[in-house]
C-alpha cells in the first residue's frame, strides 16, 4: 500500500512515516499542497494523509481534487472544532484526526479507512475487459493490459458513462482536471491508444461534432 503524507511540519510527517513504514506501508512526503497535487498527478496512492493548514494550496483545496480521483483521505490537523470536522467530512474526507494524536490511533484509522475503501471497490466487467478498481489493473481475456494513469482514468470515465455521447471538453476536464480545453490532440491520442490496446476500434465510437462514446450492446462486439 502506497500512502502520501501532505504535511508542512516535517517533524510530524517523519514520525508518521517512521511508524507507517514499520508495519509495511510505503510512504511518500509532500511539504505543501502544491507539491502534493503534483505527486498525485504523477503517481497512484491508496490513501492520502492531509493537513489542512498548508502553504500554497491548502488542504480543503487539495481535497476537492482528490475527491475527483476517488482517493481516500484522512484529514490530520489541529483544527478540531465540530464545524471543522463536519466541513472536512462533507468535502469527502473518509476520516478526521486531530493533533496531537497517539500513534496507535493513527494506525487504527489508517487500517480502518483502507479496509473500508477496498471492501467497497468492485471489479467492473465491460464486454471482454475487466477493470479491477482496487488495484487499478485492467485485464482482457485474462491478459493484463498496461495502461498509463491517464489512459486508465479515461477508460474508467468512458465505462462509467457507457452508451452516452460525451463532449470532448467535458472529457478533458474530468480526466485532466483542467477547466479550459486547449485544442490539442491529447485526448485523441489517448483514445487511439485505448482502442489499440483493448482492440476496441468499434467500441469506442467517434461522435460527430460532440466527442466520443463507449458503445456497449448486448452482444460482444469489437
Amino acid at each position: 500500500m502506497r500512502l502520501l503524507i501532505v504535511e508542512d511540519e516535517r517533524a510530524i510527517a517523519e514520525v508518521m512515516m517512521l511508524n507507517l513504514k514499520r508495519v509495511g506501508y510505503e510512504c511518500e512526503y509532500a511539504q505543501d499542497g502544491e507539491v502534493g497535487a503534483a505527486m498525485v498527478e504523477k503517481q497512484s496512492y491508496d490513501l492520502v494523509l492531509l493537513d489542512i493548514m498548508l502553504p500554497k494550496i491548502n488542504g480543503y483545496e487539495l481535497m476537492e481534487y482528490l475527491a475527483q480521483l476517488q482517493i481516500p483521505v484522512i484529514f490530520i490537523t489541529a483544527k478540531g472544532s465540530v464545524q471543522d470536522r463536519v466541513k472536512g467530512l462533507h468535502m469527502g474526507a473518509d476520516d478526521y484526526l486531530v493533533k496531537p494524536f497517539a500513534v496507535d490511533e493513527l494506525m487504527a484509522r489508517v487500517e480502518s479507512v483502507l479496509r473500508r475503501y477496498h471492501k467497497s471497490m468492485q471489479d467492473i466487467h465491460v464486454l471482454d475487459v475487466t477493470i479491477h478498481t482496487a488495484t487499478r489493473l485492467v485485464e482482457k481475456e485474462n491478459r493484463t493490459i498496461a495502461l498509463t494513469k491517464k489512459e486508465y482514468e479515461l477508460l474508467l470515465y468512458l465505462v462509467q458513462n457507457k452508451n452516452i455521447a460525451l463532449y470532448r471538453d467535458t472529457m478533458y476536464e474530468k480526466v485532466w482536471h483542467e477547466e479550459e480545453f486547449e485544442q490539442t490532440r491529447t485526448l485523441d491520442l489517448h483514445i487511439q491508444r485505448l482502442r489499440k490496446k483493448l482492440d476496441w476500434h468499434r467500441v469506442i465510437q467517434t461522435v460527430y461534432k460532440i466527442g466520443y462514446m463507449l458503445e456497449v450492446k448486448d452482444e460482444v462486439q469489437r
